[in-house]
């Protein structure tokens, strides 16, 4: 598993930290599905919403750290651009410039898969708090006398 430190100290980890992520991903889908023991799934909902909550605060801080880098990347090019063509362009045409770089798209591209991982976290968060309010409407069911209620 790849941890943000390690992102921050090599970017060239980022596919594996986006494969080990999408990887936990399908394995996260079966967390939402609704089955089995009430009380086990009670019993076991409070580790897997901590679970996935960590691992989509990775994903948030990785993002985090690159949109900061896209800002340090996108400043080199502008000034660049003040810089070398004082005269010719005005703040705005050399932001304009800046933003159309090769190396600034790039690492936009990079932003938008961990962006779409973490949405993809965001979903299952959605999912286990779907799952949370169905189990505890089962379990009020269960006190007003569904006794053998099965999922």
């Amino acid at each position: 598993m790849i941890r943000y430190n390690q992102i921050v100290s090599n970017l060239s980890l980022l596919p594996q930290f986006i494969a080990y992520y999408e990887k936990e991903l399908k394995e996260a889908k079966t967390d939402v599905i609704v089955h089995g023991n009430l009380e086990q799934s009670l019993r076991d909902l409070p580790g897997i919403t901590e679970h996935r909550f960590n691992q989509l605060q990775e994903i948030e801080a990785v993002l985090v750290y690159m949109q900061g880098e896209l800002r340090k990347i996108k400043k080199k090019h502008y000034k660049d651009y003040l810089e070398g063509y004082a005269k010719a362009l005005t703040s705005r045409d050399a932001g304009i410039y800046a933003d159309a770089e090769d190396e600034v798209i790039d690492y936009e591209v990079l932003i938008n898969e961990v962006a779409l991982v973490r949405n993809k976290y965001l979903g299952i968060i959605k999912g286990i708090e779907q799952k949370s309010f169905q189990l505890s409407a089962i379990s009020r069911l269960r006190t007003a006398g569904m006794q053998d209620l099965e999922l």
